[in-house]
């Protein structure tokens, strides 16, 4: 909120915001428990209390679903459990979106509450050879990849996918940049909107992993990717990614979507390491992986 703002200025509403500020949206029968005292208070009791305490207050609004919330919060981010995400992950030709390589597959997850399922996954015809080094990688060949259709086919049906949706992926610049650069060709659309990266959401809020490759991460999470570098496959392990992700982030007070990206682009906490003579190797994740 901007400007100034007369508002009640009682110790109960202070203490209301206090604790809305700290553990988020509240019920009307939890603030009733843990401002009013009155604990086990009838359903239609603390929404009267909650409403006589609250409903004059400028700072403080009721969500759709009775909460009560700081304005900031319901009116400004929208919170995570409000956001759907599309997880999505493309095998390519290349590295370079804008410099002639294109994309051999692309698939989308959607994770909103508990749902993760893979919504759209299909080859794609590059109209280009697939160079024998990525189709080793990914196991997509020419003869795979020669029937399917071309991405000008399927732009569409990607854009309802995404549409409305978080952005995310695994290196998110990378995917982000090919599925970019495929729509600019084929319906002279820009993408834009909000984007996370689970690559760099990892970094900040898993502890006790060398690297947050995504085959790192596999493993330290026990998750099954048995289609691994294809997009499928590896779609549906970043949407589980992803939602271990999100418990993290609100176990450290994350409620918002400008929280998460607050969490993204906050400073590393620097890792003291005994100094080496001998060159130490790279670690998984600080190199692009090749081809998505």
């Amino acid at each position: 909120m901007i400007g100034l703002e007369a508002h009640p200025a009682t110790t109960l509403s202070e203490r209301v915001m206090l604790l809305l500020g700290a553990q988020g949206p509240q019920t009307a029968g939890m603030l009733c428990a843990d401002v009013l005292g009155v604990a086990g208070a009838p359903p239609t009791v603390a929404d009267r209390l909650a409403v006589a305490l609250l409903a004059a207050d400028p700072r403080v609004r009721q969500l759709g679903d009775g909460r009560w919330s700081l304005v900031a919060e319901a009116c400004g981010s929208p919170l995570i459990e409000e956001c759907a995400f599309a997880v999505v992950d493309v095998e390519t030709t290349g590295m370079r979106a804008w410099g002639g390589d294109r994309i051999t597959e692309i698939a989308i997850a959607v994770v909103h509450g508990a749902r993760r399922e893979v919504v759209f996954d299909s080859l794609v015809n590059p109209e280009r050879r697939i160079p024998p080094l990525v189709s080793g990688l990914t196991g997509i060949s020419d003869a795979m990849v020669r029937s399917a259709p071309r991405f000008t086919d399927l732009a569409d049906a990607v854009l309802a996918a995404l549409g409305g949706r978080v952005f995310v992926a695994h290196n998110a610049r990378f995917d982000w940049a090919f599925v970019g650069a495929e729509l600019r060709r084929a319906r002279e659309v820009v993408l834009d909107g909000p984007r996370l990266c689970t690559v760099k959401l990892a970094r900040r809020l898993v502890r006790g992993v060398r690297s947050c490759g995504l085959d790192n991460l596999t493993r330290h999470f026990g998750f099954e990717n048995p289609a691994r570098h294809r997009a499928g496959g590896d779609a549906l392990v970043t949407a589980e990614l992803l939602s271990r992700l999100l418990g993290l982030a609100r176990e450290t007070g994350a409620r918002t979507m400008q929280d998460l990206s607050a969490i993204e682009t906050r400073p590393r906490t620097a890792r003291r390491r005994r100094r080496s003579a001998s060159p130490t190797e790279p670690r998984d994740d600080s190199l692009p992986e090749p081809c998505g």
